[in-house]
C-alpha cells in the first residue's frame, strides 16, 4: 500500500510553518517540522513570492498526495486580515498548481481534533502531538508545531468513517448536484 504524505500549512507572513506527516497502515511518521521565516523581507509581495516557491519546493521533494492549512481566523485587525489571507492564497494557489487537493480547517476545529478542546492553547496542542507523535524535541517555533496539528488533523478527519460518507460539497453547484430533490 503506497504512504500517504499531508504536508501541513499554518500560514503567516512573518512566519509560515510547514510539516510533513506520513501514514502507512497505521504508523505515523513525521518527515518534517519547520518554519519559513520571512521577517528579514521588508516587501509584502517578495514574502508572498516566498511563501509559494517553499510550497512548491516542499511538493518537489516530498510529493504529498494531499495538502492541509490552517484557515484564517477573524480577528479584530482587517489588516492582519487580509495579510494572511493573501499568505494563505499563495500556499493554496502553490498545492493547486501541483494538482494536490486542499483542504482547509478552522483553527478550532484543529485544536479539537488534537486535544480534545477547540480552545486548547498552543502549548497544550503542541504536547498532545509530543505524546501522539512520539516526538523528543520541541522546536522553536509554535508555528511549526501547528502546521503539523494541521495535518494530523487532516489524517484524522480524512480517515474517519464518518468522512466516506461523502458530505464534503465542492461548492453549491456540487451541492445541487449531489441534491437535485431540494430545488424547488
Amino acid at each position: 500500500m503506497k504512504p500517504k504524505i499531508i504536508l501541513g500549512i499554518d500560514p503567516g507572513t512573518q512566519l509560515m510553518g510547514y510539516a510533513l506527516l506520513k501514514i502507512q497502515g497505521n504508523t505515523l511518521q513525521v518527515l518534517l517540522m519547520d518554519v519559513l521565516k520571512l521577517t528579514a523581507h521588508k516587501d509584502v509581495y517578495e514574502r508572498l513570492e516566498k511563501i509559494h516557491t517553499k510550497v512548491c519546493e516542499l511538493i518537489k521533494l516530498y510529493q504529498p498526495n494531499t495538502f492541509a492549512i490552517e484557515a484564517p481566523f477573524f480577528g479584530k485587525n482587517v489588516q492582519s486580515m487580509l495579510k494572511l489571507g493573501r499568505a494563505q492564497g499563495v500556499a493554496i494557489a502553490a498545492a493547486m498548481q501541483a494538482g494536490i487537493d486542499v483542504t482547509e480547517y478552522s483553527p478550532k476545529k484543529i485544536k479539537q481534533s488534537i486535544t480534545g478542546n477547540g480552545n486548547a492553547d498552543k502549548e497544550q496542542v503542541w504536547k498532545m502531538l509530543q505524546q501522539i507523535l512520539l516526538i523528543e524535541e520541541k522546536p522553536q517555533y509554535f508555528d511549526a508545531t501547528d502546521a503539523l496539528a494541521v495535518a494530523l488533523c487532516h489524517h484524522y478527519q480524512s480517515s474517519s468513517p464518518l468522512a466516506k460518507l461523502g458530505k464534503g460539497f465542492k461548492g453549491w453547484d456540487d451541492f445541487i448536484k449531489k441534491n437535485p430533490n431540494r430545488i424547488k
